[in-house]
């Protein structure tokens, strides 16, 4: 199956729509959203196109389609405009055999040698947003219980705000296959898990 990934939309009506229709031709079974949808924060300058109200409009048809989680500029009030609940801190799924962690990544992350590692095993996934620069790596990291363990480390990167030199961009996992692309369908990175 294939499953979409996206973070860091930021209420850019121009940006979401074009993920959506990358969402569509993907042909994914699920549209999973890493947080930071609506508002695009204190700390971002104003996303092309921003009109949260239209991202509203495009995202709720697809609420049965949709997996969410809470980023840190979401709030109770854009949980009362969504369709689809956003406001877990994190979701664990289990897709294609394998255990992703989703979250947004301001709580859960793998900096600091995973002081803030949310409980994995060896294998597992954390995938997240919020840096708005994509990861696709496989890390050696001690978790709170002391105990090394690899763990794949994924980001999509940002639909609307990119950092670090990197383009907009949204990821697909094709069975064990993930590849985090461009809009333009150049792939930015890619890890088989």
């Amino acid at each position: 199956m294939t499953y979409f990934f996206a973070s860091d939309i930021h209420g850019s009506a121009f940006y979401c729509r074009k993920m959506l229709e990358r969402f569509e031709e993907s042909k994914a079974e699920k549209l999973i959203l890493l947080g930071d949808i609506l508002y695009h924060g204190p700390r971002n300058d104003l996303p092309e196109a921003y009109a949260p109200k239209e991202v509203i409009g495009m995202l709720n048809p697809l609420a049965d389609r949709i997996l969410s989680v809470r980023g840190n500029c979401e709030a109770e009030v854009d949980q009362m405009v969504l369709s689809f609940p956003v406001l877990a801190d994190y979701a664990v799924l289990y897709l294609n055999g394998i255990c992703f962690y989703a979250t947004h990544g301001h709580i859960y992350n793998a900096e600091d040698d995973g002081r803030n590692l949310p409980p994995l095993c060896e294998g597992d996934v954390l995938i997240h947003g919020h840096t708005h620069i994509p990861v696709a790596e496989t890390r050696e990291l001690t978790g709170k219980d002391g105990q090394k363990r690899n763990v794949t480390v994924l980001n999509p990167g940002s639909v609307s705000i990119p950092k670090g030199g990197y383009p907009n961009s949204y990821a697909l996992l094709k069975d064990r296959a993930f590849e985090i692309l461009d809009f333009d369908g150049h792939i930015i990175k890619s890890i088989e898990l």
